[in-house]
């Protein structure tokens, strides 16, 4: 069986103007490996929202960029978007058990909805926020074979 790890990385600016190349690059990986055209699909709204969470709050104005890492394994992918802008708690996302049901949708911030949908379209999802350092967000889906090959 094979157990290795293979690794993209991707530095882009963080500009809306290039979510697209990491949807691209998603899509080819997560389609080479074995994922369905939904489960992708799910991946590349995941995804987005968070590469768009960096875009719109890490750096302001002021620009800055992105890293995305794709980690490959024949049982899941995972990718990781990180930034070194400000982090998503200072833009009013707090740590703790707050979920969509304790709240009226219209209480709900903007841009926090990304959050609640990249747990529902993920198998994992880990959020790490660190002041003055940025944040990261790791999304992985395992891979679900409902055929073993000949």
């Amino acid at each position: 069986m094979n157990t290795d790890v293979q690794r993209i990385t991707l530095n882009l600016p963080a500009s809306a103007d290039y979510v697209d190349i990491v949807r691209l690059n998603l899509y080819g990986i997560a389609s080479k490996i074995g994922f369905s055209y939904e489960e992708i699909e799910d991946m590349k709204v995941a995804v987005s929202e968070a590469c768009n969470n960096s875009v719109l709050y890490a750096y302001g104005q002021d620009g800055g960029m992105v890293d995305v890492f794709f980690e490959v394994t024949q049982d899941y992918l995972s990718i990781t978007v990180r930034d070194e802008g400000e982090s998503f708690e200072s833009n009013g996302r707090s740590e703790g058990s707050e979920t969509l049901h304790d709240k009226e949708l219209s209480d709900v911030q903007i841009g926090g909805l990304g959050f609640y949908l990249m747990e529902a379209l993920m198998d994992e999802v880990s959020i790490k926020n660190q002041a003055g350092k940025g944040t990261e967000v790791v999304l992985t889906k395992r891979l679900s074979r409902s055929e073993e090959p000949v």
